[in-house]
């Protein structure tokens, strides 16, 4: 049986109220509010942030921020792999409710989503966006503002949605806000493709990191993005170093993610994603406390349908041994959410 988006959807809905009242903060250490404090605030306080800015934006005059190194320079304007002009380009800043539970909360999650992005998967749910690069030119001081707008309206943090190739002015912005009021935490909400020296450069600065980890085989990365193969290599060197920051997901007695990583991993058809082998990875060489996703909504998106292998949607026993093998390799932090359309799916095949 294969899982529909509009089957996914619905079954979501129907465990919603459950979700919204489940405590969410006991797959979590727990802190209190008041003792904790975001970290770009201490680097402030300390002296630190703006020389890490002016590091960050240096590396644009012969850009590797990622690992495709294009060597361009970004600073007068030249274009490389990503696409990304020398100024920010936003598409939309809102509160989302749809990540995970400790992110959302009662108000919602601060999404700002960045237009283009280093990695480009020919199964793109958000294609114009990353692909197309729609969006609007913004200056930094303007990112300042969407910040300090999120924080007002309630929401819980601030989720910076493709930021590896607009690193620089994320940072510059960062402290832009702070300086204003800004007090919650930073998500770093990234595909991966990461080269851990550039993520060490935001040691301090983000508080909750959440990476996918969409391949283990270099050769499904090199099909489905763009030709990618380093992929799976810089995204688990890149986890450990955020783990190494941040360590463990972190909230406080509401539930409310405070600091920590939280690792996606996207079930594709056929195996592509290599589920057995991230799970064994996690377990070998994270704490096996670590928070996981394993997430079931892959949907044939942008130019899916042209390649066979991931051309329709996950079954049923795709997403169900995926979870079994998350178990059978002692991982204790699942998403509450996976969870519970695991359990939906097992009750269903019973009944």
């Amino acid at each position: 049986m294969e899982i529909s988006r509009r089957d996914f959807i619905r079954h979501s809905l129907l465990m919603g109220g459950v979700l919204l009242l489940s405590p969410g903060h006991l797959y979590a250490k727990t802190v209190k509010r008041e003792r904790w404090r975001p970290g770009y605030l201490e680097l402030e306080a300390e002296g630190k942030l703006a020389p890490r800015i002016k590091q960050a934006f240096s590396i644009l005059e012969d850009c590797h921020l990622c690992p495709r190194h294009c060597g361009v320079n970004r600073l007068k304007g030249e274009v490389g792999f990503c696409r990304a002009p020398s100024k920010l380009m936003v598409f939309s800043a809102q509160p989302h409710f749809g990540e995970e539970i400790s992110l959302v909360g009662e108000h919602g999650s601060g999404t700002i989503f960045f237009s283009n992005c280093n990695l480009r998967c020919i199964f793109c749910q958000n294609w114009p966006i990353a692909h197309e690069g729609k969006g609007e030119e913004l200056r930094d001081q303007d990112l300042a503002g969407m910040m300090l707008y999120l924080q007002g309206i309630g929401c819980h943090n601030i989720n910076l949605v493709t930021p590896t190739h607009v690193m620089p002015h994320i940072l510059n912005a960062t402290r832009m806000a702070a300086r204003k009021g800004l007090r919650i935490p930073l998500v770093y909400n990234t595909s991966g493709y990461e080269r851990p020296e550039i993520v060490k450069l935001l040691d301090g600065i983000v508080d909750i990191y959440l990476p996918d980890l969409k391949y283990m085989d270099p050769k499904m990365s090199a099909r489905y993005s763009s030709g990618a193969s380093d992929y799976p290599e810089k995204a688990k060197g890149a986890i450990i170093e955020m783990n190494r920051q941040v360590g463990e997901h972190v909230t406080d007695k509401r539930g409310i993610a405070l600091r920590g990583v939280m690792i996606r991993h996207l079930v594709m058809p056929n195996r592509v994603a290599g589920t057995a082998q991230f799970v064994q990875w996690v377990a070998k060489n994270l704490p096996k406390s670590t928070y996981i996703n394993i997430m079931p909504q892959y949907r044939v998106e942008y130019k899916a349908y042209e390649f066979p292998k991931i051309g329709r949607g996950i079954t049923v026993e795709e997403f169900l041994e995926a979870m079994e093998w998350a178990e059978e390799a002692g991982l204790t932090n699942l998403d509450p959410h996976s969870v519970r359309v695991r359990d939906f799916y097992k009750q269903s095949r019973r009944g």
